[in-house]
Parts: C-alpha cells; sequence; structure tokens
C-alpha cells in the first residue's frame, strides 16, 4: 500500500479525534472504523493497525508497522501518548495536514491551468501550420504567386514537419511520459522538488513553503509540551529544501551553544525582521507556540499571495505570446491574399 496522501492523513487524524473526544478508546475506535469499510486497502490498514495495537498497545507503534504514516506524525503521535495530550496532539495534526493538502491543491491548481492553456494553443498553432496554410499554398498558386516572406517559412516548417511527422509524435509521446514520471513516480517527484529549489520563477515561493511547515511543525511540538530543542528537532523532519535545512541545523547548533533561539534564528537566515521581533517577544513571554502558529498562517497567506500573483501574470502573457503568434501566421496569409485580390478587382 502506498503512503497516504495529506488529505487522507487530515481524514484520519479527524476520525481519530472525534473518537477520542467522545471518550471512546483508539482500539474500540479503530473496530468501529473497520466495520464501516468495504474490503480493500482502507480495510486491510485499519485491521492492521487494530491487531498490533491490540499486541502492543501503543498507537505510534502501529501506524509504523503500517508504513504508510509519515515518520512525523508517528513521532507526534508517541510524544502525545507519553505526555497524556493525544486528542490535542490528534487535533493540531488534523490542522497540519488540511493545511498541507491546501497548499497541494494550490499548486497544482497554479501549474495545470497554465500547462493545459499553453498545450491547447500549441495544438491550434500546429494545426495552422499544417493543415491551413497548405490550403492557402494552392489558392495563391492557382492565382499565379506563392508564399513569401514571413509565411513561405512557416509553410516550409509546416512541411518539414509533416514529414517528420514520426518524429515529433515520438517526442510527443516521450515528454506525455516525463510528465508522467515526473507527476506519479517518486524518483520523478524528488527531481522536480530539486529543479524547483533552484529555478528563478520557484525558488522564493519553494523556500517560503519550508519555513511554513517549519513554522507549522514548531508549533504542534512545542503545543505537545516539548522543549525548544525537541521542536527543532522534529521540525526539522518537515523539511526537504537544502537552503532551509541548512539553516535549521545552523540553528539547532547555535540554541545548543547556549545562543538565545530568536538570534540564532535570525543569524541563520531562516526568520528576519518582525518574524524574528514575535520569536523573541514569543520566548520571553512563554507564548513561542502561538508565535509560531502565527507566523505559519502569515507564510500560507504569503504563500497564496504569490502562488495567485504568478498565476494572474502568467495567463495574460501566455495568452497575448500565443495569440499574437496565431495572429502573425494568420496575417502574414491574408495581407497578401487581400493585395491580390484588390489588383485582381
Amino acid at each position: 500500500m502506498k503512503a497516504l496522501t495529506n488529505n487522507e492523513l487530515a481524514s484520519f487524524c479527524n476520525q481519530l479525534t472525534l473518537i477520542l473526544k467522545s471518550g471512546i478508546s483508539v482500539l474500540e475506535g479503530f473496530s468501529i472504523m473497520m466495520d464501516d469499510l468495504p474490503d480493500g486497502d482502507g480495510k486491510w490498514l485499519m485491521e492492521t493497525l487494530f491487531y498490533n495495537m491490540e499486541e502492543t498497545g501503543y498507537l505510534h507503534t502501529a501506524l509504523k508497522s503500517t508504513n504508510v504514516f509519515p515518520d512525523y506524525m508517528c513521532s507526534m503521535v508517541e510524544i502525545g501518548e507519553h505526555s497524556g495530550r493525544l486528542v490535542d496532539v490528534m487535533a493540531a495534526l488534523t490542522e497540519h495536514y488540511r493545511k498541507e493538502d491546501e497548499l497541494s491543491q494550490n499548486i497544482k491548481s497554479a501549474i495545470t491551468y497554465p500547462v493545459v492553456m499553453l498545450g491547447m494553443m500549441s495544438i491550434v498553432i500546429f494545426v495552422l501550420i499544417i493543415k491551413v496554410l497548405p490550403v492557402f499554398q494552392q489558392v495563391f498558386q492557382q492565382l499565379g504567386t506563392g508564399l513569401t516572406g514571413l509565411s513561405g517559412a512557416i509553410l516550409e516548417l509546416g512541411i518539414f514537419i509533416s514529414r517528420q511527422s514520426f518524429v515529433f509524435i515520438g517526442i510527443g509521446i516521450f515528454l506525455a511520459v516525463l510528465s508522467l514520471f515526473l507527476t506519479y513516480s517518486s524518483k520523478g517527484r524528488s527531481y522536480l522538488k530539486t529543479f524547483s529549489y533552484h529555478f528563478f520563477l520557484t525558488r522564493n515561493i519553494t523556500a517560503k513553503i519550508a519555513c511554513a511547515r517549519f513554522s507549522s511543525g514548531m508549533y504542534l511540538a512545542l503545543n505537545s509540551g516539548l522543549d525548544i530543542d525537541e521542536g527543532l528537532d522534529l521540525a526539522r523532519q518537515l523539511v526537504e529544501h537544502p537552503k532551509v535545512l541548512a539553516q535549521i541545523s545552523k540553528t539547532i547548533q547555535m540554541v545548543e551553544a547556549g545562543n538565545d533561539l530568536a538570534e540564532s534564528m535570525r543569524q541563520a537566515g531562516i526568520y528576519s525582521g518582525i518574524y524574528a521581533r514575535m520569536i523573541s517577544i514569543g520566548f520571553k513571554t512563554g507564548s513561542l507556540d502561538d508565535v509560531m502558529k502565527q507566523i505559519s498562517f502569515k507564510y500560507d497567506d504569503d504563500i497564496h499571495t504569490q502562488i495567485s500573483d504568478i498565476i494572474s501574470k502568467l495567463e495574460p502573457t501566455l495568452v497575448a505570446i500565443l495569440s499574437i503568434a496565431a495572429g502573425m501566421i494568420l496575417l502574414s496569409v491574408m495581407l497578401p491574399l487581400m493585395g491580390i485580390m484588390t489588383n485582381i478587382g
């Protein structure tokens, strides 16, 4: 069974939260959830959790045994069990994975629409080049002339593409397979993430996403009763961005050396300006967990705004470029044709 998605994790945590708040034990809750599920992966998962927990008595051990739950979640559940705050931890995990799912959906929508639009407009342009221009060429030949200049060059390109159609079909199939590999395979997604960390349009937003996850993880850890050192170690598990990961490691080293948390984070480059001041105030007032939650929400708002801004700029830009390209192709043919028809008239 493959790892659960953020939406599935949020749903699972939410169900456990409701069960625990109603006074039902986790083991009895799994039994109730099993009865409502049809045969399949979901029922297998519940059965595995039920029998493992019946044997060990620990939820975090049962979660680890399935290999479908993230290590961070298993660690947080273990902390919740030992501290007696499992209900609070499950509620916080529900909120955390809902935010992760919302972020993933925003990123997918930001990528999907421009790609689909680019594909459709490209097909329109290819049809113009391969099918429409040859028809105009025949009309011009019947009128005793031919396509020249830009229209002639585009016609030659269309003829070349038609003659080498198998090559271009092969390239199209390769690109489709590559897209599926990058989207659905773990190795492909890893390559795509690495690319996004360095690409000039995405490197800033991926760093913000990593900081948002780190902030959310710190809030969850501190709110569960962990100290700062343990919170930093746990929150680091959520981050994959190499630059932010290095900054967190540097912060941990400085805190272990006895430096102030806010100053350590500022010097390491994780937070600066108002965020560093908020952490300093939160540390002094004993409300650091609430501050980390506020910072997480602020990062989420910034990420959503930045994604919306990219889409708002990308959509009209793509439409303008592709529309101009299609218009130039048609005008390069229509204007000489209109001139010939005028001379004939």
